[in-house]
């Protein structure tokens, strides 16, 4: 029952067993005999070969095991194994050779798994030496020195059995001065995977091919009509250029029969790269970008490759379930994030790439899943959990893999991926040596799982979200080899996910005390998700003022959706920077609508406007605000007849708008008033703008006394006129009388002129017209300002110099 245990299904059939048994009692009965016969004391010679405590030991010669071809032979062929050999010790190798081992069959999956993690050389389980021509030989392995070596046998010449899977190993055999007689001094295991015949029940195999990346785009946009996206980096052009790891995820998917599963944020990110594009920069400005022609390359060779393929669409930006199940569901509005980014991951498939996509499939990363993992899945319409067997794990007691459909309740299904078979990729494939031996383990699990039993299963494998390039390179080299295979078909997902289950499969669900520790450390904890919704209430805020709110919406709403990705594991400060920056980005353009600032505001009189300035510096409109200005001291003053007035406001893209409130003053004094944009609904709007308003009433007394001082001025004014009148007067009579004074004086000194009767002068009144004239052009120029002058429209004005507050409109 050992073997039972193994969740994966790892024993064979019982009839199967009984015959390898029986086989390997025949032949082993020589082998025993001859054991029979060996002396009860080992020689020295043959102790030192097989003691762990030697000096050189079976790991003193690394092997490199590079090339396996082909990698599941059948009859008739010839198998060609090459790589490298290194001497790691101190001192020489003599006498060396590389040669071939073949093991016995392995019969359970388990066996695999332990002969892959053996590494010192046993001599019972690592099988003879194949020997004779087929082996290279080493005169001398210098220490450090690496070799090469190349070695092809005809598959006959391996002695193998029925079909199944072997070990096959390549040791490297000699001796040092230390230890003088041949033994293992190295030695690399692979699987040989031996199925030449068709066989009569061939596993059907759904393999996952992930195009997924990391976050690129920001909330931020231009400002045209394009609106001009703004990326994180230019990272995303590197994985899309020749080489790159979305490069070749999708140069080698194309000749695969895989099942495309894609986060719809790449295609938008990519797409958005094939237009006008910005790049942040260190010091916070972008630049343009310049990488057009290679995402349109990308995408064009994508658009082709999916045509009539089995395409799944997770949602938009690939959403961290486990997260959201353990810290987000506590949050207002966190699953309503995961129904937007669904709701929107078929339409943005079908817009990119002309297919349409099933959106019926959740993934939680590592396809771990507990109660809650799978509530908070299938809350958003999906009712397929792409699950793991090593989270779903057997416990019926199975001797083989069940298929991988089975119903958990409620009508959602499990596809429960192989673990052995989704993980197979995930070490260090730079290294050939490491490539070739997860291909050789992979196809031998698979063989080895199709013969476990007669009955015919659908086994689905997904692996690891972004394989590096490397390891895509691994896992098609695989495929290729699994798909042209005599013991696996294709199938898509979908059909996987409908085939009939098995009845004696578990569908017991885990715990949430049993989500792995190792993944519960890197999810996106509690506080994310209160950003997260701190940011939507802002958009809800200020998206209802707006003329177009799509362009801040959308942007938005898919910032949000990449707030919640599954790439942010293990980035806790690079997801907490980004939240930030989305958030800020909001601030800034929602402050873009705001009040202008206003001074210390007077005045004069009973009733006056207070105007108010709405600025915004958007593109577009804003609409549906209300100002609305309050009195703190309405005793003092009146907004519109009462404590406070609202007014509608709208105001057009990039201008201004002067809202002008009627205000009503009781009394003297400065009054504080507070002006404060609100939404219809009556949330507040912005920041509020607080100002004094200086109150300098004037009273009917002050009227008195003011009208009083300018009907002294007249009449002071009158009073000089007369007086200066009356001397004028007095002076031109008595010029008349010097003059005839003069003359008289003149006649009785000398000859007396004609005098009138009456001895009156001659013309008088013409010297007095002449000054009188004189002095009423004088007195019309200098003349105060007569009563019957009519009076100004205004009052005068103060000539005092003008406050620092602002005048206020009458």
């Amino acid at each position: 029952m050992a073997e039972a245990a193994d969740f994966q299904g790892t024993s064979p059939s019982p009839a199967r067993r009984r015959l390898r048994r029986a086989g390997a009692l025949l032949a082993g009965a020589p082998l025993l005999a001859a054991l029979l016969q060996l002396p009860a004391t080992p020689s020295a010679h043959a102790a030192g070969q097989q003691s762990p405590q030697t000096a050189s030991g079976s790991r003193t010669v690394a092997v490199s095991l590079d090339s396996f071809s082909p990698s599941a032979p059948s009859e008739g062929d010839t198998l060609t194994v090459s790589g490298t050999v290194t001497n790691k010790g101190k001192q020489a190798v003599t006498d060396a050779h590389v040669g071939l081992r073949v093991g016995p069959e392995l019969d359970t999956r388990s066996a695999i798994d332990t002969v892959a993690q053996r590494t010192k050389f046993d001599p019972g389980a690592d099988g003879p030496e194949v020997g004779g021509k087929y082996v290279q030989k080493f005169p001398q392995l210098a220490p450090g020195v690496a070799e090469h070596f190349s070695i092809s046998v005809p598959v006959d010449k391996l002695n193998l059995g029925t079909n199944g899977v072997y070990e096959l190993s390549v040791s490297l055999s000699g001796q040092t001065s230390v230890q003088p007689w041949e033994q293992v001094l190295g030695i690399q295991r692979t699987f040989l995977p031996w199925q030449p015949d068709e066989a009569g029940t061939k596993t059907k195999t759904t393999y996952l091919w992930p195009l997924v990346s990391s976050v690129h785009m920001t909330a931020e946009t231009g400002p045209g009509a394009q609106q001009t996206p703004v990326f994180l980096d230019d990272d995303l052009a590197k994985d899309l250029a020749p080489g790159g790891r979305l490069e070749q995820m999708l140069s080698l998917g194309k000749d695969l029969d895989v099942t495309w599963v894609i986060d719809p944020d790449l295609l938008a990110s990519v797409d958005a790269m094939t237009r006008n594009y910005r790049v942040q920069t260190d010091d916070g400005t972008p630049v343009p970008g310049t990488h057009q022609d290679v995402a349109k390359k990308w995408l064009a060779e994508l658009q082709q490759a999916v045509a009539g393929k089995d395409v799944v669409a997770l949602p938009f930006a690939d959403p961290d379930l486990a997260s959201l199940a353990h810290h987000g569901t506590s949050v207002t509005g966190s699953l309503s994030q995961l129904k937007d980014a669904t709701d929107v991951a078929a339409s943005t498939v079908e817009t990119v790439l002309h297919v349409k996509p099933s959106t019926d499939f959740a993934w939680p990363v590592d396809g771990a899943i507990d109660r809650s993992i799978v509530k908070v899945a299938t809350s958003a319409g999906a009712d397929k959990v792409i699950t793991r067997s090593d989270s779903l794990q057997e416990t019926s007691g199975l001797t083989y893999t069940p298929s991988a459909a089975r119903p958990i309740g409620s009508g959602t299904t499990a596809v429960v991926a192989d673990a052995r078979l989704s993980t197979a990729f995930e070490g260090d494939m730079t290294q050939a040596d490491a490539t070739t031996l997860a291909v050789q383990e992979f196809l031998a699990q698979s063989l080895e799982l199709d013969n476990q039993t007669n009955r015919q299963r659908s086994i689905v494998v997904a692996p690891q979200r972004m394989p590096t390039a490397h390891q895509a390179q691994a896992m098609a080299q695989a495929l290729t080899a699994l798909q042209q295979s005599t013991w696996s078909q294709s199938q898509d997902l979908t059909a996987a996910a409908m085939a009939k289950p098995d009845p004696d499969a578990t569908t017991k669900i885990p715990s949430t005390a049993d989500y792995p520790s190792s993944l519960r450390k890197k999810e996106i904890g509690r506080a994310a998700f209160w950003a997260i919704a701190r940011t939507q209430d802002k958009v809800d805020n200020f998206q209802v003022v707006l003329t177009d709110p799509s362009r801040v919406v959308t942007p938005f709403g898919r910032a949000m959706n990449r707030e919640m990705a599954t790439s942010w594991r293990g980035r806790s400060g690079e997801a907490s920077s980004f939240r930030d920056g989305v958030e800020a980005y909001l601030d800034d353009l929602s402050e873009q609508v705001k009040l202008i600032d206003k001074s210390e505001t007077k005045l004069s009189g009973r009733s006056a406007t207070i105007p108010v300035t709405v600025q915004n510096n958007l593109v577009q409109g804003v609409d549906h605000l209300m100002l609305r200005l309050t009195s703190t001291n309405p005793t003092r003053l009146k907004i519109g007849g009462k404590a406070y007035a609202e007014q509608p406001v709208a105001v057009s893209g990039g201008h201004s708008q002067s809202v002008k409130f009627p205000t009503s003053a009781n009394a003297n004094g400065p009054v504080t008033v507070v002006a404060q944009l609100y939404t219809q609904d009556g949330r507040e709007y912005g920041a509020p703008v607080t100002f004094d308003v200086k109150v300098t009433e004037i009273t009917a007394t002050v009227m008195l006394v003011i009208g009083g001082g300018v009907l002294l001025l007249v009449l002071a004014g009158f009073r000089m006129y007369t007086q200066r009148k009356r001397a004028a007067a007095k002076e031109a009579a008595q010029d008349p009388q010097d003059a005839g004074s003069s003359e008289d004086g003149a006649g009785e000194a000398g000859d007396s002129a004609d005098e009138p009767e009456g001895g009156e002068p001659e013309n008088p009144a013409g010297s007095a017209g002449r000054l009188t004239e004189e002095s009423g052009t004088r007195s019309r120029a200098d003349d105060p300002e007569q009563p019957s002058d009519p009076t100004p429209d205004t009052a005068a004005e103060s000539t005092d110099p003008s406050g620092t507050g602002e005048k206020v409109d009458r």
